[in-house]
């Protein structure tokens, strides 16, 4: 038998795949709509209270509870839109085309008693029918509207023409002001790289200060912009990349609780709502570079009071995050910031002047990666 790719090992369910069980789940409703029995269809609890963490795994998982969406005359609108939402994946996936998440809601206009009113209802579904299948959004032929990140580098992305089938060799150095943008599948991607390490950046504007003084060069890096939570694509990129080259992915994100607990958890770990899916968007070997509740204070950074929506995420986190609860030093930190009452941003570091990230900052943090927090 011939080995398998690293794609081919990682990579979710094939487009056959996708449809046989699409069959096979309609060909069971049928079955059971002929037999005059209720059809059921039985869906994770898309949560953060029905995962584990289980650090030589290394990403959220299902805890295995599930419910249950039965045809009634109370649930028939709900299951008559899950339906429809799995007949146009179908249609998607036969025809090799994409719909995006808003493109899904405006297409249900013409399911007559079955529209959604508003779009929160048709992500909903999308994502039941994702976590049904157990598959990803886009193998269901939808995608996000968000772009998947950008990338500047020392770093060879390969790629092929869609007309032609030619290979495409994209020098991620080469961009001038610019960077090579996250396509919203990376599954076809291989790479090439010498970069010592993969730094994920929280913002825009710090990725572009990096790559306006060719940063990458000066620390041998691939740069990578998350803006804000991180894309599927994003984490899926990155990951690849990092198992690619075996390198470590250093996270430099602003120092509060939404960086530490929504953007870098996410990235790391995966979250609850993707449970189903997290072994493949997310990036175990991630380790947080900052900005930590004791840069505040070495780095003497200007802050921001903690807002009580910061104050309750952060205790939330402690309480309930099985990811945070599992690590003692994160306990500490998180406590630490709210003892301090303060959050800081990456931006903060031009108090010592524009460059001070690029000149003292980086180079002193990097020195040190041990004391990173997990």
């Amino acid at each position: 038998m011939a080995k398998k790719t690293e794609t081919e090992k990682d990579a979710p369910a094939s487009n056959r795949q996708v449809l046989e069980a699409i069959k096979t789940s309609a060909a069971d409703i049928h079955g059971k709509i002929m037999a005059h029995k209720k059809p059921t269809m039985r869906l994770p609890v898309r949560s953060l209270a029905n995962v584990r963490y289980q650090p030589q795994r290394g990403f959220f998982e299902m805890a295995g509870r599930k419910k249950e969406r039965t045809l009634t005359v109370n649930t028939v609108k709900t299951f008559a839109q899950t339906l429809r939402m799995i007949a146009l994946s179908k249609e998607l996936v036969e025809n090799d085309d994409i719909a995006t998440k808003r493109e899904a809601y405006y297409v249900s206009k013409n399911w007559e008693e079955a529209r959604f009113h508003e779009q929160p209802e048709s992500d909903t579904v999308m994502d039941d029918v994702e976590a049904y299948f157990s598959v990803n959004r886009e193998q269901l032929g939808f995608v996000p509207e968000e772009k998947g990140g950008d990338v500047a580098g020392k770093l060879f992305v390969i790629d092929h023409d869609r007309d032609t089938g030619q290979t495409l060799r994209i020098d991620c150095t080469k961009f001038g002001s610019g960077a090579y943008s996250v396509p919203i599948s990376v599954e076809q991607l291989r790479f090439e790289t010498d970069a010592d390490f993969i730094l994920a950046i929280e913002t825009a504007g710090m990725f572009q200060r990096l790559v306006k003084h060719n940063y990458w060069k000066k620390a041998n890096c691939i740069l990578v912009s998350m803006g804000g939570v991180p894309t599927r694509a994003c984490r899926r990129f990155v990951r690849r990349l990092a198992d690619f080259k075996k390198i470590p992915v250093y996270v430099f994100v602003d120092g509060d609780p939404y960086g530490i607990t929504n953007i870098y958890r996410t990235l790391k770990v995966g979250s609850g709502n993707a449970a189903h899916l997290n072994e493949f968007f997310c990036v175990p070997q991630a380790t947080f570079l900052g900005i930590t509740p004791q840069d505040v204070l070495d780095y003497k950074l200007p802050t921001h009071p903690l807002k009580d929506v910061d104050v309750k995420r952060a205790k939330d986190a402690i309480k309930n995050d099985p990811f945070i609860k599992h690590y003692k030093p994160w306990i500490r930190a998180i406590e630490q910031m709210l003892k301090m009452g303060v959050r800081a941003e990456q931006q903060a570091l031009a108090k010592h002047g524009l460059n001070y990230v690029i000149d003292t900052y980086l180079p002193e943090k990097l020195a040190h990666p041990e004391r990173f927090l997990p």
